[in-house]
């Protein structure tokens, strides 16, 4: 009796089972969390161990909590002059003294520290959102579009920052509807601050950018990246999904890393005259008016300069926790 061979019809259910599995990224069993703990609690504890970083994590808290909150308590304006007092060494009445003017260098120190940390955190968000979108896409569709676009970013690389920065603050209008939008007045937001902020944003993403393709470049061609296309997923869907969350270690990183540049960067523009302008201060213009006068009342630069470096600091060794942080092959090491 001769048998007629039958057709295999696969199982769809146990062919696409292995790729529904393969979405999900293989990890190190030796990296994997402790029972009842995420891996948030993981990065917690390990930031912990680190005491420079986390005694530069609260200490950036707490200034960045005296400076929203300050207002508040110490009343004196940052804007108030008194001809009359002068430039007044450190008192009770004034612990960070005042300047030529009168006007109180703690209200203004406040003043300028939120306005600082403030351009360097709106900076480094719109940084993020062009350099990792702009990676992410040149890395996933490769081949010519990823050249040329790469391409670009080595063009704008070879540019200088601060020059190009200069430039844009020069060349674009200096009155625009910003000045005449109450929320913005509201917010002290004038079109100085506002162009600053988009200037900076503007250059700060580039090494973003390039991070983020090496990241994704290593993802492409995971298992779960292929099964996720194999099962009909979309370009859009593939990197959101499955891309992106897992190079958020090294973005949290760098744009930890990337704050204090920004503010280096906005001291050093308003240090010239050309980044926030008068009645208004920053780090930099109470540094500039304090080197003016430097012989004079000391205090008024040695004041926000120590600020202005313990900033700079903090964020830099948060950084380098945070690095350590989120690797979970720190723990071996």
């Amino acid at each position: 009796m001769r048998l007629t061979p039958q057709p295999f019809v696969p199982d769809k259910e146990r062919t696409l089972a292995p790729m529904r599995s393969a979405l999900q990224p293989s990890i190190d069993q030796k990296h994997l969390p402790a029972a009842g703990r995420s891996s948030a609690a993981l990065a917690w504890a390990r930031l912990g161990r680190k005491k420079a970083a986390f005694a530069s994590l609260w200490v950036i808290a707490a200034m960045l909590l005296a400076f929203c909150i300050g207002p508040l308590v110490w009343t004196l304006s940052p804007l108030d002059t008194n001809l009359a007092l002068g430039a007044t060494a450190p008192s009770l009445a004034h612990p960070f003294g005042t300047d030529e003017t009168g006007r109180d260098l703690l209200a203004r120190a406040m003043q300028g520290g939120r306005l600082s940390l403030a351009l360097g955190i709106a900076a480094t968000l719109v940084s993020l959102i062009i350099g990792v979108g702009w990676g992410a896409i040149a890395a996933y569709i490769g081949g010519r579009k990823d050249a040329v676009m790469m391409r670009i970013v080595d063009i704008l690389y070879a540019l200088p920052f601060t020059l190009f920065v200069i430039l844009l603050m020069t060349v674009l209008p200096r009155h625009t509807w910003i000045d005449d939008s109450a929320l913005f007045r509201a917010l002290g937001l004038g079109t100085d601050i506002f162009i600053m902020l988009l200037a900076i944003g503007a250059v700060e993403w580039l090494t973003m950018a390039r991070i983020v393709r090496a990241q994704v470049l290593s993802l492409r061609k995971r298992e779960y990246v292929e099964a996720a296309r194999c099962l009909g997923y979309g370009p859009t869907h593939i990197i959101l999904r499955h891309m992106l969350p897992n190079v958020l270690g090294p973005v949290i990183v760098y744009a930890t890393l990337t704050i204090p540049s920004v503010i280096m960067l906005e001291s050093f523009i308003s240090f010239l005259g050309l980044g926030v302008r008068p009645p208004n201060a920053s780090w930099g213009t109470l540094i500039r008016d304090g080197a003016a006068n430097m012989g004079a009342y000391p205090w008024a630069l040695i004041i926000p300069a120590l600020l202005f470096t313990c900033t700079l600091l903090c964020f830099n060794f948060l950084g380098d926790g945070l690095r350590d942080a989120l690797d979970p092959a720190s723990d071996n090491r």
